[in-house]
């Protein structure tokens, strides 16, 4: 049972400000992805959340199309609790670990119109993400719809890439300094000190125990190879703002 979280908004607001202070295009990146999700499936698609946070996903596609289907699923406790408070039963929240080729056993459906992920797969080194993109793909229906957007530098630009991401990182910076977004750390930090989420983070330290980004961030070219490799028909770019790439693929 998810504990209470007195104004869950709040929390998920907060992180909302923080994760748009790093990606200031993140609107802009999940829109084209719930496009795709409905050009494939209409509107009430089975959607699986993959490695989903907060839930800022799964609450954008429930409020774009309110007849789907959602499931979330991650493995940090603090956030699910966020996750499971912000929902309030609108979506299954479900505890799987991606580290683990089980974690397709915690999943309440068999067959998923679509799965998006979005900043969390580069927390799997190499190896992991391509037998994940395998899994992936049996857990979609025929014809469903795989997206990940995530870091993907472009290596034939790599002094643009270097002056944008300077360029992003100044402005970030300015909006930390003038108070209008929280820092990752200082998120982090009034998670800590809530009666709620507090307790939390002892469990999470456990989940994370040597932190929880690998850091393994290929470009574009790396995931269509992976795609592909794993039996996926079709894979490309839906979806570019300077560093950054949303990868899609088709069962």
């Amino acid at each position: 049972m998810t504990p209470y979280l007195a104004d869950p908004g709040a929390w998920q607001e907060g992180w909302d400000l923080q994760q748009s202070a790093f990606m200031p295009d993140r609107e802009h990146r999940i829109a084209a992805m719930l496009d795709a999700v409905e050009a494939v499936a209409g509107t009430a698609p089975r959607v699986l959340d993959l490695a989903g946070g907060t839930g800022s996903i799964a609450l954008r596609v429930l409020r774009r199309l309110p007849g789907a289907t959602v499931t979330l699923l991650d493995v940090d406790p603090v956030l699910l609790c966020v996750a499971g408070a912000s929902l309030a039963g609108r979506a299954a929240v479900v505890t799987a670990d991606l580290r683990d080729p089980a974690w397709v056993e915690a999943l309440p459906h068999p067959d998923y119109d679509a799965v998006l992920t979005a900043t969390a797969l580069h927390w799997l080194p190499a190896g992991r993400l391509r037998e994940l993109y395998g899994e992936l793909r049996t857990v979609l229906r025929p014809g469903g719809l795989l997206v990940n957007a995530d870091h993907m530098p472009e290596p034939l630009l790599p002094g643009l890439t270097g002056r944008l991401v300077a360029l992003a990182d100044a402005r970030r910076d300015a909006r930390y300094a003038a108070g209008a977004a929280p820092t990752w750390t200082g998120w982090w930090e009034l998670a800590a000190a809530d009666p709620v989420l507090g307790p939390l983070m002892a469990r999470r330290a456990v989940v994370h125990p040597k932190g929880a980004s690998a850091e393994h961030l290929p470009p574009v070219g790396w995931h269509l190879e992976a795609l592909r490799e794993a039996g996926f028909t079709e894979a490309g770019t839906l979806w570019r703002g300077g560093p950054d790439a949303a990868v899609a693929a088709v069962r």
